[in-house]
């Protein structure tokens, strides 16, 4: 079983009077986590999945602190409620055991960070940490074997994602990815206010999908999908953020004219899921869309790598009206470093309009060469040489 970076943190932050929140798409290994984390905890433990019918009867009606207690029992040191969103009121129920009882530990995982941020944010202020879980990130794929081992499942990785079922499961990846979208996908997507069409939301995510790596525009989106307006579409679009689905990439534009002022990209958090969009699966080299590949595993990877190591640099993309652009962009304490992202080493020159245009910068062409420190590989867990 691979071990996730987030173990050692979450068991670091326990019993340090915070509720501890896990957020993360279903499937990416949530439960998993959490019950390695009781097996080295070593404390009495009660553990509530709100998925099960009677327990989220009973956490639904237990509105004072006797009745949680009761529920929870006296003598529990940590417990630990999963899919904690579907349970009216969670936030005032969790602020109201902790207030009560300081020293039991809380942990609150959920499917959807839509739903459950927005029942605890204004009751757990300044009392919760919260932690989110993706799919397995490549950096963890190397710590659990060696660099030479994770190269040779790299292709896969760009074809079948990095969802722990997947992983886990060789042989049997485009079924699991087929499960995983029909079953869990949009699950808590379709339960969120005013998604009526479910038809419309697949059609959109697919066609988010063909546009991987590129700009979009509500309005065009809106056309392609067809008896969907603009509005609707960036209100499904935020909703697939929050549910952690895709995730937003704007423009830069600060200093010059001609620069794209409101452009946006999109990425999926998994390739895997991108490609059971638009059902292909075909292996690395016979696809034409290589390129946006290798672009979505590798922002998706440092994106994981950003969160785990607590990183929250401002990202970009860059491009004027003559075309000149750069793929990503971080900013940090007034730096800007650009990244061009390519699959094979060339050698490649940053336009000179950015470069003149923002004179604090670094520049790197990151390739699959030369990737590990950009998805957050250490040094000593690497083989410059593989």
């Amino acid at each position: 079983m691979i071990t996730r970076i987030l173990q050692e943190k979450i068991e670091n932050a326990c019993f340090m009077n915070k509720i501890i929140l896990l957020l993360g798409a279903r499937q990416v290994g949530k439960t998993t986590l959490l019950k390695k984390v009781v097996e080295s905890l070593h404390v009495t433990t009660k553990w509530l999945n709100a998925d099960e019918a009677d327990i989220l009867s009973e956490l639904s009606q237990a509105d004072t602190s006797t009745r949680l207690l009761n529920l929870i029992g006296q003598n529990t040191e940590l417990v630990i409620i999963d899919e904690a969103q579907q349970i009216p009121g969670i936030g005032l129920k969790l602020k109201l055991l902790h207030d009560t009882k300081p020293e039991l530990q809380i942990i609150a995982s959920g499917s959807s960070a839509f739903d459950l941020m927005n029942q605890m944010q204004e009751p757990l202020t300044g009392r919760k940490r919260t932690f989110y879980l993706f799919p397995i990130s490549y950096a963890e794929l190397v710590n659990q074997t060696n660099l030479l081992e994770a190269r040779r499942v790299l292709e896969n990785r760009l074809i079948y994602g990095s969802y722990p079922d997947v992983i886990n499961n060789p042989g049997n990846e485009k079924e699991i990815l087929i499960e995983i979208a029909q079953s869990y996908l949009y699950k808590d997507i379709l339960k969120l206010d005013g998604i009526r069409k479910p038809a419309q939301l697949q059609k959109l995510l697919q066609a988010l999908a063909f546009q991987t790596g590129s700009e979009v525009s509500y309005h065009e989106l809106s056309n392609t999908i067809g008896n969907i307006d603009s509005n609707t579409v960036e209100k499904y679009i935020d909703l697939l953020e929050k549910t952690h689905v895709i995730y937003k990439l704007p423009a830069l534009n600060r200093n010059m004219r001609n620069e794209i002022k409101k452009g946006k990209k999109y990425y999926f958090i998994d390739n895997g899921i991108r490609n059971v969009l638009i059902s292909n699966f075909s292996p690395i080299e016979f696809r034409l869309d290589k390129g946006a590949l290798w672009e979505n595993f590798l922002l998706s990877e440092r994106m994981k790598s950003n969160h785990y190591a607590a990183q929250n640099p401002n990202t970009y993309f860059w491009r004027t009206h003559d075309q000149a652009e750069i793929d990503y962009i971080e900013e940090q304490d007034g730096l800007l470093n650009a990244y061009e992202i390519k699959w094979k080493e060339t050698k490649n020159r940053f336009p000179e309009s950015f470069l003149n245009a923002y004179p604090r910068h670094q520049t790197q062409v990151v390739n699959k060469d030369n990737f590990y420190a950009f998805a957050g590989i250490m040094q000593n867990n690497r083989d410059d040489n593989p």
